[in-house]
């Protein structure tokens, strides 16, 4: 049919050139390319460094992933009416800000634990947390966090990636996309979980990428025995064959992707391999604690009995970030703060394990000057409830979202500040308060990037980690 014979009718109906054959091409194209081609929105797929949207207050992050639920009535946030409250019903004033369900349970609980004003900030600290407490006038408690849902997994959901069901990226992952990592022979992100793999709720979803490209992922390390399998060759050889054999795989993977371009997957692929022959020459050294003093590792409390195990990841992130590795998270021990039942326990051996290496990395991360270059971020995915859960004698607290603390150190951050308040009874946050997507604008924002302009497309929307979600930049605890 000739362009002359084309009219309105016939440009719907035909398939070949019609409205139907621009569908089908588009379809074709993506199944034969992966994602639209030219695609100006989304950034490179690979690890080198990019520059930010704007200067950035810190080039690196650590997350403690204190997940389970650490309880802010009890750490960062004393309540003083828990003592005249204890044993009677909350009232009802205070729990009208709750998710429906089982957090209207319970009677008030005080606090076992006794608090004190340190450093010249005067910030309250409970006698839980000693060390950390000599490290306040470096620290920016913010009291008013609060989560959308009540239950771990929704909840963990939204504090990794912004919403509370899976299949998006991660903090980590929309970092290390941003901005690429320093050090192109370790991982850009890197996940320091329980060496037995006693993972918290959701596993490896934690750092998962989601519909970003595999490769900005998190790679988990072992603190203990081997930490990656296959991370050195099983044989011995020339250096000059090992080049050889590593030049060719490099052009026949060169050749194999030209007739495939725009495969995400495939390119991720390509790089991991690739990354994985250059850690064999580097994650060794960089992973070897015995390099450092005994002054050093005491100062993490590795070798001490109930710190060992948290202090070789504190000591480990210290080493990463100092090469230039982006962002590192630690985990702890399964769920160790999620202490529904004897608290009076429970709470402090959380609390011992953590304290001394969490403090011991801000003060050795500060002595080398690292610590204006690095953000540490320390939380979960809530907080907990004032009242108590179960029998007082043995009793512990149930899960409280509408109102946490979390805090953050270091590049950017105002050290000593105080930001925002929960009710009188620490049940839910009233003022400034800070929600998961304030807290990830937050992160970007000290890093060098814009939340609105951090995106990838997908299926021709932008994605971003704030989503659709309304989200500010808490300048307040910016220095």
């Amino acid at each position: 049919m000739g362009l002359n014979q084309i009219n309105r009718r016939t440009f719907f109906d035909r398939v070949s050139d019609g409205l139907y054959g621009i569908g089908l091409s588009s379809l074709l194209m993506q199944d034969l390319y992966g994602e639209e081609p030219n695609n100006r929105t989304s950034l490179p797929i690979d690890t080198k460094p990019r520059k930010p949207h704007f200067a950035p207050r810190a080039k690196a992050v650590i997350q403690f992933c204190m997940q389970g639920g650490p309880s802010q009535v009890d750490l960062f946030d004393p309540k003083p009416l828990l003592n005249k409250l204890h044993g009677k019903d909350a009232p009802e004033e205070f729990t009208k800000v709750a998710p429906a369900g089982r957090s209207m349970k319970g009677k008030i609980m005080r606090s076992r634990w006794k608090f004190a004003r340190h450093g010249q900030s005067g910030a309250w600290v409970s006698e839980l947390l000693p060390q950390t407490a000599r490290e306040i006038d470096h620290i920016a408690i913010i009291r008013s966090m609060y989560n959308v849902h009540e239950n771990h997994e929704p909840a963990c959901y939204k504090w990794q990636t912004g919403e509370t069901f899976p299949g998006h990226p991660t903090l980590g992952s929309w970092i290390t996309y941003g901005l690429g990592s320093i050090n192109q022979s370790l991982p850009a992100y890197v996940v320091l979980a329980d060496p037995k793999n006693r993972f918290a709720v959701n596993g490896v979803e934690n750092w998962m990428s989601g519909y970003l490209p595999p490769l900005f992922q998190g790679t988990s390390i072992k603190s203990e025995g081997t930490p990656m399998l296959h991370l050195k060759p099983d044989y011995d050889e020339p250096i000059g064959v090992t080049t050889a054999k590593r030049n060719l795989i490099n052009a026949l993977d060169s050749i194999h992707k030209a007739g495939r371009p725009s495969q995400p997957v495939l390119d991720s692929r390509i790089a991991n391999y690739q990354m994985a022959a250059r850690m064999q020459l580097e994650a060794t050294e960089v992973l070897d604690l015995s390099r450092e003093s005994e002054i050093t590792r005491k100062m993490y409390g590795v070798g001490g009995k109930q710190t060992d195990n948290f202090g070789k990841r504190c000591l480990m992130a210290r080493r990463l970030v100092e090469r230039g590795v982006r962002f590192v998270q630690i985990y702890p021990q399964g769920q160790k703060w999620d202490n529904h039942s004897d608290i009076k326990t429970s709470l402090p051996a959380a609390c011992r394990e953590s304290d001394l290496p969490t403090a011991g990395l801000l003060r050795d991360l500060r002595q080398r000057g690292l610590l204006d270059d690095v953000l540490v971020l320390w939380g979960g995915e809530f907080g907990r409830l004032p009242m108590a859960q179960g029998d007082f004698a043995k009793a512990g607290r149930d899960h409280g979202p509408s109102g946490f603390t979390s805090w953050m150190a270091g590049g950017g951050v105002k050290g000593g500040v105080v930001h925002g308040e929960t009710d009188d009874i620490g049940y839910g946050a009233v003022k400034d308060r800070v929600g998961i997507q304030d807290w990830h604008a937050t992160i970007l924002h000290i890093l060098g990037m814009d939340h609105e302009k951090l995106v990838f497309n997908r299926n021709g929307l932008d994605e971003k980690i704030t989503h659709t979600h309304t989200a500010r930049v808490v300048k307040e605890i910016l220095a």
